[in-house]
């Protein structure tokens, strides 16, 4: 065989790889790192067993769905948000679903916005269970108003509950990891903590400022490499934020849903999630084409991504004011064209 007909051979397999790649892109439902531990990674059957997790923000949505899941991994759990009543809805649907006992999952209500509450509360947990092996900070709320039309105090709510109230429960958690060497704090964020879109403008200064705290935190943690910080950046789910977001003032929140058929299910979701825990990823993008792409053009090549983003920004903004769901135009096109 002459060379020119290997270097040739070699091109055209480097050439099929290449668009091998880019169609499982086009059908990537998270960043690339994330796809291969799925694939190649631990697994949370493997490596989330017989742990104490805390998730906050337990009673909806995400949340609600990752405690399902954790349920059946055997973990020990404890429940928190500031509905009892839904709290004890989703502890009896663990038991029903799980080989879970009563002991095994701890109904704790908790205010984020309260934050003189925090440090009882780890207390209690402590009590309970003697340890907390992953603190899943996913308590939070959304926003859909534009800026020149919305009261300070809602960016005052959405600061102290995304941002304030996480970071304080952290730091009372943080010392006793800091103590047993060991633990994982995972960090339901948003894509809007690493792009921005119109009629987000709050929340996604919440988000952002959550990622850059816990990129901080984790480069003065590098002396205990058994703490592993984890950034989650979801893009939109099926969940019940959207009907929960405040609006203008703080009193008032959007009240309806929309069409949600077009967004990601809330199990894929939080599938990739534990993936992410098992394999300790620091930062992990979970969406759908065409979000995913979007946040890699933010990444890495900003310019071309502000364009974009400020075309679309448009008809974003054009959608919620006909009182559609922001992005069902983007999601239905591009499921269209992708199906």
């Amino acid at each position: 065989m002459s060379w020119e007909l290997l270097l040739s051979l070699l091109a055209l397999c480097a050439l099929l790889a290449l668009v091998v790649q880019l169609l499982r892109f086009l059908r990537a439902d998270g960043d690339l790192t994330l796809l291969w531990a799925e694939w190649q990674g631990r697994r949370p059957e493997w490596e989330l067993t017989d742990m104490v997790v805390w998730v906050t923000g337990a009673s909806s949505g995400i949340g609600e769905e990752l405690v399902y899941q954790l349920s059946k991994l055997g973990v020990s759990l404890v429940l928190s948000a500031r509905r009892v009543q839904e709290l004890e809805r989703v502890k009896r649907r663990c038991l029903e679903n799980s080989n879970l006992k009563g002991k095994d999952i701890l109904v704790l209500p908790l205010d984020l916005t309260d934050i003189s509450s925090h440090e009882a509360a780890t207390k209690v947990v402590l009590q309970e269970f003697g340890k907390i092996d992953i603190l899943v900070n996913n308590g939070g709320k959304s926003q859909r108003s534009l800026c020149v039309e919305t009261n300070l105090d809602v960016y005052k709510e959405l600061i102290e509950l995304n941002y304030l109230g996480t970071v304080s429960l952290t730091k009372c958690v943080l010392p006793h990891m800091i103590e047993r060497k060991q633990g994982k704090i995972v960090t339901v964020n948003s894509l809007l903590g690493i792009i921005a879109a119109p009629l987000s403008s709050g929340y996604c200064a919440s988000k952002h400022a959550l990622r850059g705290f816990f990129n901080g935190l984790r480069t003065e943690l590098t002396s205990y490499p058994g703490i592993v910080i984890s950034n989650v950046c979801p893009g939109p789910v099926q969940s019940n934020i959207v009907k929960n977001a405040l609006t203008t003032e703080v009193t008032k929140t959007l009240g309806s849903d929309g069409d949600q058929s077009h967004k990601m299910t809330t199990s894929r979701c939080v599938r990739l999630m534990l993936i992410s825990m098992a394999n300790d990823l620091k930062e992990v993008w979970i969406a759908e084409q065409p979000f995913l792409l979007m946040v890699y053009l933010w990444q890495y090549m900003p310019t071309w991504a502000w364009w974009i983003t400020n075309k679309l920004g448009k008809k974003r903004i054009e959608n919620f004011k006909k009182g559609l769901d922001a992005d069902s135009s983007y999601f239905k096109t591009w499921k269209t064209k992708h199906d």
